[in-house]
């Protein structure tokens, strides 16, 4: 019996847990040396244990099965299919999900990060990327479940749309972007037009997804004085204070997107803001409307067919995390907003999303669960969730 069943689920989060030469084995052979090595943190010892007993598994049936019977319960390294393609097939049938978006964890670290003292060459950036994006596309290469989403830095914007195209032949069926501005440019100049019209001719969207925003939260607002730790205990993922700042680069991002009329522009270009939590858009809907009723006369551009919060409506969706109050965001915010994720194989997804998102969905109509839970998901997706 997999973990999911009763309606169609389709998971708009998972992750590879990438182990020390998983993208180094798809770069281009004159880069693998520059590339960066892949940054773990304190992390670094649970994936050289992990693998070790991935090996063992395969040869001790007794082992292989204990672990799918604990699916929900092992995370990261440990957990089945965490960076075999093969077991996370196998992870896919007792898992239940229809679709899953699988997006890597650590491997933009090889090339790319808040924590560069000096900005990446675009021989570094390009070339990393279009390994990332040859290893994930790789990875859920045979399994029409599993959706790889691919990388691609907008610093440069020829270049990004060469990889973007590169991305979309491997079979990557999104393409997430970092939220932080592109060099000293907006997503929404105009040299970017190109790349969103390959994106809506194309039907692939983007994605925008945590990590990709920088550091939401200065240093210093840790240094309290106070043992700091985390989820996996080294005091160098997410934090209650970043937590709280989590999604201020992304809805920078996309209010640049809609207010500069992007989506006007292209309106079959659709996007999805992953694992950076939806409490924040209900404010942020009301934000962007009294933007553009306010700045109009000054900024004439915002005079746009409609409604700012109409285009997210229209363009965008979003995740909430199992611990928010899934059923209070779709009453404010409207039912075409909101997706579903796992988060798996990772600890912040929790050991039973499904039953917290069911507690936190009691109260709205089976038509709008049934939007959360599968059709929203295929709205973002178009005819790459066919």
């Amino acid at each position: 019996m997999p973990y999911a069943e009763g309606r169609v689920f389709n998971d708009a989060d998972s992750h590879v847990m990438e182990t020390q030469d998983w993208l180094l084995e798809h770069a281009d052979p004159d880069l693998r040396a520059k590339l960066r090595p892949l940054a773990l943190g304190s992390a670094g010892k649970l994936a050289e244990r992990a693998v070790a007993h991935a090996k063992d598994r395969k040869l001790n049936a007794a082992a292989a099965a204990e672990l799918e019977a604990n699916l929900m319960l092992k995370k990261g390294w440990d957990a089945l299919g965490a960076f075999d393609p093969d077991e996370r097939r196998r992870a896919m049938d007792l898992l239940g999900f229809h679709r899953q978006l699988v997006f890597t964890t650590f491997a933009i670290t090889h090339f790319w990060g808040e924590f560069e003292k000096v900005r990446a060459t675009p021989e570094l950036m390009y070339g990393g990327a279009r390994a990332h994006n040859r290893a994930i596309a790789a990875f859920c290469k045979g399994d029409r479940r599993l959706l790889a989403v691919g990388f691609v830095p907008l610093d440069d914007a020829e270049l990004a749309a060469r990889e973007i195209d590169e991305a979309i032949k491997l079979g990557c069926a999104a393409i997430h972007f970092p939220s932080l501005p592109p060099g000293r440019k907006s997503p929404t100049h105009p040299d970017y037009n190109p790349l969103w019209a390959r994106l809506q001719d194309a039907d692939t969207p983007f994605m925008l997804h945590v990590g990709g925003g920088g550091r939401p939260v200065p240093r210093a607002f840790h240094n309290n004085g106070r043992p700091v730790t985390d989820f996996l205990g080294g005091g160098e993922n997410i934090r209650s204070k970043d937590f709280m700042a989590i999604h201020v680069m992304p809805e920078i991002f996309l209010s640049t997107m809609v207010l500069d009329g992007i989506f006007e522009q292209f309106p079959r270009l659709r996007g999805g803001c992953i694992e950076q939590g939806a409490m924040w858009i209900v404010p942020w809907l009301r934000r962007l409307d009294i933007a553009q009723e306010t700045f109009v006369k000054t900024e004439p551009h915002l005079r746009l067919p409609l409604k700012a919060s109409d285009y997210v409506r229209r363009n965008l969706r979003f995740t909430p995390y199992p611990h928010e109050p899934v059923g209070w965001i779709v009453e404010q915010a409207g039912e075409e907003l909101c997706m579903f994720s796992s988060d798996y194989p990772h600890i912040e997804g929790g050991r039973n999303p499904l039953k917290r998102f069911a507690q936190s969905t009691g109260n709205i109509s089976e038509a709008a669960r049934d939007r959360f839970y599968t059709t929203n998901f295929a709205a973002m997706m178009g005819s790459r969730a066919a």
